[in-house]
């Protein structure tokens, strides 16, 4: 009986361990945290358009280009990028929250990257989006060899 009366609290105290397991720990996806992320929705023109890794760095705005993105209310978007010294080409993607632990990140998607997603400090007062990576958010052609390279990215997008 002693043993049977050892195997049941042995269960239980597994059991218990399991059942009081927080998700605390766990990434959850949303799209409403600070923000709901179908505020984003529309067309948005960028003021800076900045890519760096080590002592590189290029702003295809200030070199003269363009960055142009739409968002969907759902949080997909298409970024157009068009530098002056090469060819327009677009990345796409969706716009979510990571929650994990009681904070809110905003994160995105990338549609080269389904089911891994970067997180980027930023900010928004309803016509203004900034969106700060830290190393390995974006990629951009530095030499025009044709590949990309990771690097950090710094946008600020104007609502059009």
């Amino acid at each position: 009986m002693k043993r049977l009366l050892n195997f049941f609290i042995l269960i239980s105290l597994i059991s218990f361990t399991f059942a009081c397991n927080s998700d605390e720990d766990e990434d959850e996806l949303t799209k409403n945290g600070p923000f709901a992320i179908s505020e984003l929705a529309g067309s948005w023109d960028a003021t800076k358009a900045q890519f760096s890794v080590n002592a590189t760095s290029v702003d295809i705005v200030q070199d003269g280009g363009s960055a142009e993105m739409t968002v969907q209310s759902s949080g997909r978007f298409i970024l157009t990028l068009d530098p002056v010294d090469r060819d327009a080409y677009t990345v796409s993607g969706e716009m979510i929250w990571e929650k994990w632990q009681g904070t809110y990140y905003f994160a995105i998607i990338w549609d080269d990257y389904p089911g891994d997603w970067d997180t980027y400090g930023h900010t928004y007062d309803g016509n203004t989006l900034t969106l700060n990576g830290g190393s390995d958010t974006g990629e951009y052609d530095f030499n025009n060899d044709g590949n990309f390279e990771s690097c950090s990215v710094h946008f600020i997008f104007e609502r059009s």
